[in-house]
């Protein structure tokens, strides 16, 4: 089986620059997998999960293979209205801000940029968030 933390690297090098683009962010290891954090707060989480790990993942896998799942912040509305359309969006199971995403070979990473972006503004302290308002349009 593969290691829970042990993200694919194609993954990650997708979502290295979207995070890397946003003031004063920086990587660094998770207690698994990996995040991104602005100062000390965590915007983004990446890991890989199979069926044995919490019912959340469990649910959204609905696959006998590890997953890789990317976990983040969003306004409530927004994450019930992209749970409901299902797949590939879940609820991690914590906070009514937190939105799961499953990454595939089908992930829409348009989205995933304009999501990662919107994570980093809800975390960020006002004036780094309004740089990235006025630099991403």
């Amino acid at each position: 089986m593969t290691d829970p933390g042990d993200v694919a690297p194609d993954i990650l090098d997708r979502l290295r620059p979207i995070c890397r683009d946003l003031p004063e962010s920086y990587e660094e290891p998770a207690w698994v997998g990996v995040r991104w954090r602005i100062r000390r707060r965590t915007f983004a989480h990446v890991r890989t999960v199979g069926l044995d790990h919490q019912m959340a993942y469990t649910r959204a896998a609905a696959s006998d293979e590890p997953l890789c799942v990317l976990t983040l912040r969003a306004p409530a509305d927004e994450v019930h209205a992209l749970v409901a359309g299902g797949a590939p969006f879940y609820r991690p199971g914590w906070g009514d801000d937190v939105l799961g995403l499953v990454l595939d070979e089908a992930t829409d990473w348009d989205e995933v940029t304009e999501l990662l972006t919107e994570s980093y503004r809800r975390m960020a302290p006002r004036r780094l968030a309004a740089r990235v308002t006025l630099a991403h349009g």
